[in-house]
This record gives structure tokens, sequence and C-alpha cells, in this order.
């Protein structure tokens, strides 16, 4: 059974919510964040490749949802490091690049099983 490798619809959202947050406090992310929330959110399947650097993104950067401008409610939310974050596909993108990993690793798993 092949991997999904189509973006889910809250993944999409999430990143369409990140680019119009940068539109309109003209900061978050890079111009590799901002072409990851343009794949995502047109939900243009993806490589595994990509699917690896999005949990390394979310693993490096799960600390700037740390910063008080993140939460919202603070006078400054959205932090650019929150931003950021759903250009990447938000909470959602995390999790669902990690169940790409942990299928692409069963799927090895069960290939060195028959060989």
């Amino acid at each position: 059974m092949p991997i999904d490798l189509r973006p889910p619809a809250t993944v999409a959202a999430a990143a369409r919510r990140g680019l119009e947050l940068r539109r309109e406090f003209g900061r978050g992310g890079t111009a590799v964040g901002v072409a990851r929330a343009r794949d995502l959110a047109g939900r243009r399947t993806l490589s595994l490749d990509t699917a690896r650097r999005m949990v390394a993104y979310f693993e490096r950067h799960a600390v700037d949802l740390e910063a008080p401008a993140a939460t919202p409610g603070h006078p400054d939310y959205p932090s650019p490091g929150r931003i950021a974050w759903l250009l990447w596909g938000g909470d959602a993108g995390r999790r669902w690049a990690n169940k790409i990993l942990k299928q692409e690793a069963r799927l090895q798993a069960e290939t060195k099983g028959y060989a």
C-alpha cells in the first residue's frame, strides 16, 4: 500500500493561514517556508524527502512556540515563529509528516522481512 503524500485539508488550511498572516503582518518564515506553504496550501503531492524536512523543521522550531507572542491574546501575536510554524502546516502538518515517516518505517520493516 503506497503512502499518501498529498497533504490533508487541515494541513492546507494551516498553510493558507500562515500565508495570510505573513501578508498581513509582513513577518514570519523564509522563502523556503513560503514555498512549502504554497505546496501545502495547494495540496500538491510531496516527496518523502520533503516529509523528512518537515519533521526536522518541526523538531528544530518547536521552541519558537514558547515565545510569549506565539500565544493568542498576546499584544504582539502572532510572532514570526508562529507564522513560520503555520507556513509549514502548523500542528496538523507536524502530525501528518510524523505519520508519513512512521508509515515509511513500517513499510521498510515489512520489506526487509521478505528479503
